[in-house]
């Protein structure tokens, strides 16, 4: 064999051999990658706070989801920031929520409200500032506290003494069911508008007026 066509065959050999490496590199790559993208999808899912849609079917999202819910009452911009717990077929009025308990309307941390303006809430003047959303269910008859101490976990430090506004309010059963716990900020006009969760079959709206 002449060393030309030794060389030649050489230069063909290594041309597959690194083609076929490539495809390898190519190959080990490609998974990785997607891993990281699933990973960083899944880290926004669970680091972001969601917006609670109308849902009357369950899901397969698993625990209380973290959830936010934004909207202008008249120049105020209002914020209820809560986690979102699914029904999963379980009593909750009455069996999960306890009547006459504080309870922290939501899951886990408190749920707060924030507003950017001085509002009144349930007729009473709320000013600017972020606060602690609780309430005390009752089966004819809600309790609404707003508490100055909105960084606690559940109502484990609620204190009546640092409550801000208390007003009740007379809950509605509803037709349509809502799998997960859901807050909206409803403009009504230019000058009012209210907070409304609704659960399973049960809504709630806290007047506001600015």
């Amino acid at each position: 064999m002449t060393i030309k066509l030794r060389s030649g065959l050489f230069a063909v050999a290594l041309s597959v051999t690194l083609a076929s490496c490539s495809e390898q590199v190519a190959e080990q790559e490609a998974p990785e990658q997607e891993n990281h993208h699933a990973t960083a999808h899944e880290a926004e899912a669970q680091d972001g706070a969601l917006a609670i849609q109308a849902q009357s079917e369950p899901d397969t999202l698993k625990g209380s989801l973290k959830a936010e819910a934004h909207g202008m009452i008249g120049p105020a911009h209002l914020t209820v920031a809560y986690h979102s717990p699914a029904v999963r077929g379980r009593v909750i009025w009455g069996g999960l929520v306890a009547n006459s308990q504080v309870w922290v309307t939501g899951a886990h941390s408190a749920t707060s409200l924030q507003t950017d303006q001085p509002i009144t809430i349930g007729g009473q003047p709320l000013p600017a500032g972020k606060y602690a959303l609780f309430t005390i269910p009752g089966e004819k008859e809600w309790t609404v506290i707003i508490n100055k101490n909105w960084e606690q976990h559940l109502a484990d430090d609620y204190s009546e003494a640092e409550d801000v506004v208390r007003f009740t309010v007379k809950p509605e059963t509803v037709e349509q069911h809502q799998e997960r716990l859901r807050y909206e900020i409803v403009p009504q006009s230019d000058e009012q508008g209210a907070v409304v969760m609704t659960w399973d079959k049960l809504k709630l709206t806290l007047p506001v007026g600015v």
